[in-house]
């Protein structure tokens, strides 16, 4: 088939990588100038290298990126810990592949370096999509030039403003969740020998938290924090913030997030608000479907948005080549994709509820009940193996 995708990031790039092992051409649209990806890090399950490794990249990721012994939830004054996942041997030996932690950067790059060696010409820079007209036999997009792409079907990967997701579902105004974030990345040669174990250090508290953990073989820090705010508009992950109001949102907090806050470049601190949307019950068209936040927007609580848009692209590949047709490909996709991303946006909700619990006798029993639950609720995420899990 003749797979047009818009919107070359993660999600788009991987799917276009699994379409091209199986022998589809993929004509890969994206509205910037040039490859690039913010400067943030990624927490990659099995879940996902499962399907990195199919697509033959998973040492290149091994070789930059870093593998957490555990991560920790800490009260976010004493730094003690309330509950613990562990990661390393433990988790590399239950689920056959291990729990990285990755630059976003280094992966895209990962991923177009191996899809222009694939096919450097199926790439259109510079293109942003305005539209599309569905007929019986082909999908028609319109770009801002005045130019048309005619392919068998679309996946709209091009993010939570997807504007090929209002033209298929109608305007989806996200909803403000109150929460605002902060991001940053800090060489580690500005924090102390000491600073900080392997690990992923999330100390929690009273309408905030912050996020702490390593990136390139330990050569960076990487921290995101989330604050409640009443009302914020700036959705864009390239906004920056003063710092001053990062010190004074995190004032008191443990000295682990003082260090990184003392180390991290005054014109470098990011902040944008965190805008949720409700599940959507259906994605596709007879020719068009939606991929990645385009179609599963997920707040970052899970540490899973990246990991479902691979996820689909790996599910998407299978459907369209198990499938008789492209609209019964693409239902096929819908209908294996549907639940499981659901799941996770309102995990995601639920769990930034708890980590922002006012009362920090109740944060600390919430964790406690956690630790001793039977059956841990993290293990659906890495269990789920796109590769094989049958799809029907």
């Amino acid at each position: 088939m003749n797979v047009i995708i818009a919107g070359a990031g993660i999600g788009g790039l991987t799917a276009a990588l699994c379409l091209q092992k199986s022998g589809h051409r993929v004509q890969l649209l994206e509205q910037a100038a040039e490859f690039t990806e913010v400067g943030a890090g990624i927490q990659c399950g099995a879940n996902a290298l499962r399907v990195l490794d199919y697509l033959g990249l998973r040492s290149q990721i091994e070789a930059i990126a870093v593998d957490p012994l555990r991560a920790d939830f800490r009260d976010y004054k004493t730094g003690k810990v309330l509950y613990s996942v562990p990661f390393g041997k433990a988790y590399l030996e239950r689920h056959g592949a291990p729990y990285l932690h990755v630059h976003r950067a280094d992966l895209h790059q990962i991923l177009v370096s191996a899809f222009l060696a694939n096919d450097p010409a199926a790439v259109a820079l510079n293109t942003t999509v305005v539209g599309y007209t569905e007929e019986a036999n082909k999908v028609t997009v319109h770009c801002a030039d005045g130019s048309q792409i005619e392919g068998d079907c679309l996946a709209a990967a091009d993010g939570v403003k997807s504007i090929i997701r209002d033209q298929l579902l109608g305007k989806k105004n996200p909803v403000y969740t109150g929460n605002v974030a902060w991001r940053g990345v800090v060489p580690v040669d500005r924090l102390p020998a000491d600073f900080m174990e392997k690990t992923v250090s999330n100390f929690v508290g009273p309408n905030k938290h912050m996020v702490i953990y390593y990136l390139r073989k330990q050569q960076l820090v990487n921290f995101v924090g989330v604050v409640e705010h009443s009302a914020w508009e700036e959705a864009s992950w390239t906004t920056k913030a003063p710092k001053a109001e990062l010190e004074q949102d995190f004032d008191g907090w443990h000295p682990t997030v003082q260090a990184v806050i003392a180390a991290v470049d005054k014109d470098q601190c990011y902040r944008w608000a965190l805008h949720n949307h409700k599940p959507f019950t259906q994605w596709s068209s007879k020719r068009v479907t939606l991929l990645g936040d385009a179609a599963h927007a997920t707040l970052p609580f899970m540490a899973s948005g990246a990991a479902m848009a691979i996820e689909d692209g790996r599910i998407l590949q299978r459907a369209l080549d198990q499938a008789s047709n492209v609209e019964q490909g693409l239902q096929l996709y819908q209908r294996n994709r549907l639940s499981r991303t659901a799941k996770i946006q309102n995990m995601s909700t639920n769990m930034g509820k708890l980590y922002h619990l006012k009362n920090n006798f109740l944060l600390r029993m919430a964790f406690k009940t956690l630790a001793i639950l039977p059956g841990k609720k993290e293990e659906f995420l890495p269990d789920y193996d796109a590769n094989i899990i049958p799809i029907r």
